[in-house]
């Protein structure tokens, strides 16, 4: 989000030039069926009209999602508690006229969808994500906004949440709106867990972890002992952690059955679902990774595109190969240099992101540029109509992590590392928060790498462009071999299949794939394979193990309610696997094993 500068507690926004102000009071008198009351309360407004509404997006998100759904029984009361007329202008916006100064908007929130983008409630917590909770004042963006939980009597309420705590109980404050729909918001019985560490000037920087599982107290502490060490060594990458407004970042974790899976990353918190119970166990630590590395890249280090946000539509940028993809190879690097990940399961890490880059259709059709665009339809966006992506689309998140291996891998065979790199961007660009656009982290690899025709002609080539990028060499300087997995088997493609009487194709087939080239497609049945009846996947397997790559046999399949026959030429699997030289039978020297440790090892001092 935008930079703040808090140079005034709470208590003091009255004083601001800013005279209006704008309350939120939250009750739960019937949250057993999910339902919360809400009261927005503006004062002293010069406006004689103001307008009411919900977002339509959410930070971290850059497709549309449609809030105002969950809210009704709006009304409007003066301050005399008479009821004003309020107009309903669209679906989630409404309006309120004849204003001298005060008004009171109350509405109904329903909320059953907890994760890291909506909100939940229950009878046992209360999980808030801002843009799908509060209608906000169109005309008053920049006015402090102080929220009250009025929590039920029974049971026990912890809160959490980045928001300035304010002098009554239970009550929080936001410089302005922005802040506000930044500021995700936890509440339950939440183990709380704290640690600090300090930057390199010697400030200290408090962390707090609140979790809502259901374990042992000293089953959460070896937890947060782990979140810890992933914070040590994402301060290793920056050299610095970033200065937090309030001095401290807050992990919110709902690690429970109860939830949906989702992370979602904010300026000094991030809010973090997972829906399992909760063992403490590694496998849980890659979204916690992703979350924070986001502290820098994207919350500070932050695209020009999204700056500020918009919450009444869609946010398009062309930055998210960098502000997600490298922050997903840094999620997964982090795990590796902590321990947490094998060098055997960072190799399949590698594998996804070599095969993403080299073999997906997106990947070879469009740049990581288009494809961050593309995010405003991607991003837990909903529709119902089947579209083209896996012809025509290849994620930011992997496609970006790729992008990032292969700059790292180059770097570093210059005697310079990625990590270098995102020093400089963070010193350029980050620390001052100057939103950048693509062409800025351009300039940027340009003075680090002190060669201008590389780094500009690697922003053309794989940036802005989508060519083919050989990792086979660079991987072998770390003593990682890089083959095919499936050499000399034969391939039709990779789709999914729903078994039966006949095999029916559920997927897009993906172009240039066998199954692709005979002309068949989703919702097409296979009937035979060279004469063989073919009804499920294991019998598909046997018949493409009895054959070689480039063989031609024959394929009857039905569309529709035509039964149609064709000729499939077989390729071969062209799915590639990184592995340890010494699992694949190969010398690994010392120089090899020196690439690898000053790559995979942990950095902290």
């Amino acid at each position: 989000m935008k930079k703040l500068i808090y140079l005034f507690s709470l208590t003091c926004f009255a004083g601001n030039a800013f005279a209006q102000k704008i309350n939120y009071d939250i009750s739960f008198p019937n949250l057993i069926h999910h339902e919360a009351s809400i009261a927005a309360t503006v004062t002293d407004a010069p406006q004689k009209e103001l307008t009411f509404r919900m977002s339509r997006s959410s930070p971290g998100r850059y497709a549309t999602h449609e809030y105002g759904k969950n809210v009704y029984d709006v009304k409007a009361m003066d301050k005399a508690g008479r009821d004003m007329a309020i107009q309903r202008v669209d679906g989630d916006v409404y309006k309120v006229s004849g204003l001298n100064g005060f008004v009171k908007v109350q509405y109904t929130l329903y909320a059953n969808h907890a994760d890291g983008t909506y909100a939940g409630l229950d009878q046992n917590s209360i999980h808030l994500n801002a843009p799908a909770t509060f209608l906000w004042v169109k005309e008053l963006q920049n006015a402090p906004i102080e929220v009250k939980f009025n929590l039920p009597k029974e049971g026990k309420w912890t809160i959490a949440t980045q928001l300035k705590p304010a002098a009554q109980p239970n009550t929080f404050g936001a410089a302005d709106l922005q802040y506000l729909m930044d500021s995700p918001i936890k509440i339950g019985k939440l183990v709380m867990k704290e640690w600090t560490l300090n930057n390199p000037d010697k400030k200290p920087v408090k962390f707090r972890l609140a979790l809502e599982i259901a374990g042992s107290d000293s089953l959460a502490d070896s937890f947060a002992a782990k979140i810890k060490r992933i914070t040590q060594e994402s301060q290793m990458i920056f050299g610095e952690f970033p200065a937090f407004d309030f001095g401290q970042y807050t992990f919110l974790a709902s690690i429970n059955p109860y939830v949906r899976g989702d992370g979602m990353e904010h300026r000094n918190s991030t809010m973090i679902s997972i829906p399992t119970a909760f063992t403490g166990a590694n496998n849980l630590l890659g979204v916690f990774s992703h979350e924070f590395f986001h502290a820098w890249n994207v919350e500070r280090i932050r695209p020009k595109s999204l700056e500020p946000f918009n919450f009444e539509k869609s946010n398009m940028s062309s930055e998210l190969w960098f502000a997600e993809g490298f922050t997903q190879y840094y999620g997964d690097l982090i795990l590796a240099r902590a321990g947490f990940d094998s060098p055997e399961e960072y190799c399949q890490t590698l594998s996804f992101l070599v095969n993403t880059k080299e073999n997906t259709a997106g990947a070879k059709r469009i740049s990581p540029v288009q494809a961050s665009n593309n995010a405003v339809f991607v991003d837990a966006g909903v529709s119902i109509d089947k579209t083209n992506y896996p012809n025509i689309y290849t994620s930011y998140y992997p496609y970006g992590a790729s992008i990032a291996l292969a700059l790292d891998l180059q770097l570093r065979a210059r005697g310079l590392t990625l990590d270098g790199y995102m020093q400089a961007v963070w010193q350029k660009l980050g620390k001052p928060e100057i939103a950048y656009q693509v062409s800025d982290l351009a300039d940027v690899l340009v003075a680090y790498s002190k060669d201008k025709t590389f780094a500009e002609g690697f922003f053309a080539k794989y940036i802005n462009g989508h060519e083919s990028f050989d990792y086979a060499p660079l991987l072998q300087m770390a003593g990682l071999t890089l083959k095919r997995q499936f050499a000399g088997k034969a391939w039709v493609g990779d789709v999914r299949y729903k078994e039966g009487t006949e095999l029916t194709i559920l997927s897009n087939t993906i172009i240039d794939s066998p199954l692709y080239k005979a002309g068949l497609d989703i919702d097409d049945q296979i009937l035979k394979l060279d004469g063989k009846t073919v009804t499920t996947q294991a019998e598909l397997n046997v018949i493409l193990n009895a054959h070689k790559p480039g063989e031609e046999i024959g394929i009857e399949y039905r569309h529709r309610e035509d039964v149609k026959l064709g000729m499939i030429t077989f390729m071969e699997n062209p799915k590639w696997v990184v592995e340890l030289n010494e699992t694949a039978g190969m010398p690994v020297t010392e120089e090899m094993k020196k690439f690898r440790r000053d790559w995979l090892g942990t950095k902290i001092k």
